[in-house]
């Protein structure tokens, strides 16, 4: 009822403003403007203008004809209804244990190609996401290498990814898209279980801190069950601690039962007719002779640029698996304990051998390409010349080349 009054007294004031206005006028009309010399011309009155604020500004004339201050009009709104108090809205994130805080409805989301621009996990207590870790081990079994398992996309895992589309004539967008992922289907079960024997304790050995104790090593092999799994599975070790939360390294015994990533040896259907090193990129690709693409590792490269070999062609000049080590002082400038020997030493072959299980040598003096005892590193980490890749991508190199087999250098 009182919205009602307001409101039909808000029309009847408005009423009275559009009748002032137009009396107004029409007053200044009358006497503003006289016919003159006879003539029967009629002017037409100045309109009102109309303010954005709703004023009305009325032109006004003296009877003389003289202009005049205008006269404004404001009209008058009914007051608006005061809006209803809400309650205070608080900031504070605490509530009370007896009052559950509200939740919203759970979104329902579409299953969709897990993205791996950045790391993700499948819960909260899980340091890799199993979809991850599946496309990894798929790429590997194809001879796409990422690394060493871990299950969290990275640039390595993007490059592999590449790389596969790459051989597949797929859109090269590093990422496991559906038309990349239904080519990377297997029936193979991604983990098994593995019982620790009394061979793999007895061949562990302590591993010397100097160049002098490792070259009166008999062997430079593994030093724990732990270095020895995480190797032999391609695996990153905090990745099979994961898999394993109930072993206690540090006294682990043979009979042990561990559950481990499915990897095994990669076939191989056709020999490599040429290899492209990108430094760029720190990978290293292997053609066969219709150029396509048979495999992808991550590659090391040389710290110093004058001793990367840009551009050149170089080739398989020698093999040697398992090799042995020769250790020059001269390679090694900032070792002050290379310094203070003065002379070479030999370091027996083994996973901890500074090349690693397999060393391929170049037609330059010096040059090779070769495994390395820490895989976790290869990509990430520089050389002092050579061309370094985890010990599993170099025996899977060493069955792809032949002697002569072409490298090329490039940016």
């Amino acid at each position: 009822m009182v919205r009602t009054g307001r409101r039909a007294g808000g029309i009847l004031v408005r009423s009275l403003v559009v009748l002032s206005a137009g009396s107004v006028g029409w007053v200044w009309w009358q006497s503003s403007e006289p016919a003159t010399k006879g003539s029967a011309r009629i002017v037409q009155p100045p309109a009102p203008i109309v303010e954005s604020n709703g004023a009305i500004i009325v032109p006004v004339a003296e009877r003389d004809g003289r202009r005049a201050e205008p006269m404004v009009l404001v009209p008058v709104n009914p007051p608006t209804a005061r809006p209803e108090p809400r309650p205070p809205v608080h900031t504070n994130a605490f509530v009370p244990a007896s009052v559950p805080p509200k939740t919203n409805p759970p979104t329902r989301v579409a299953t969709a190609t897990p993205s791996i621009s950045a790391a993700t996990t499948n819960s909260s207590k899980s340091p890799f996401d199993i979809s991850i870790l599946t496309t990894q081990v798929e790429l590997a079994r194809r001879g796409f290498s990422s690394g060493s398992f871990d299950g969290v996309a990275g640039s390595q895992t993007r490059a592999a990814l590449r790389a596969f589309q790459q051989q597949n004539q797929l859109p090269v967008t590093g990422t496991p898209n559906d038309a990349t992922l239904a080519l990377l289907t297997t029936s193979e079960p991604l983990f098994v279980e593995y019982t620790v024997t009394a061979e793999d304790v007895a061949s562990l050995q302590p591993l010397g801190t100097s160049w002098l104790a490792k070259s009166q090593q008999s062997t430079l092999a593994y030093e724990t069950i732990l270095e020895l799994i995480s190797e032999r599975t391609h695996s990153n070790p905090k990745l099979v601690r994961w898999l394993n939360p109930q072993v206690d390294w540090n006294k682990i015994s043979a009979g042990t039962v561990l559950k481990l990533v499915n990897a095994g040896p990669v076939a191989v259907d056709t020999k490599a007719a040429f290899l492209r090193i990108h430094l760029g990129e720190r990978k290293l690709h292997a053609y066969d002779s219709a150029t396509n693409l048979i495999a992808h590792f991550p590659c090391s490269i040389a710290a110093r640029v004058d001793k990367r070999p840009l551009g050149e062609e170089l080739h398989i000049a020698a093999v040697a698996p398992n090799p042995n080590y020769t250790f020059d002082p001269a390679v090694f400038p900032e070792s002050s304990e290379a310094q203070q020997l003065g002379r070479k030493l030999i370091l027996q072959p083994g996973p901890n051998n500074p090349v690693g299980t397999v060393w391929l040598s170049l037609d330059k003096p010096g040059y090779g390409i070769h495994g390395t005892p820490k895989p976790e590193d290869v990509g990430r980490t520089e050389s002092h010349g050579c061309f370094r890749l985890a010990n599993w991508n170099a025996e899977h190199l060493l069955r792809l080349v032949s002697l002569g087999t072409p490298v090329f250098v490039e940016p």
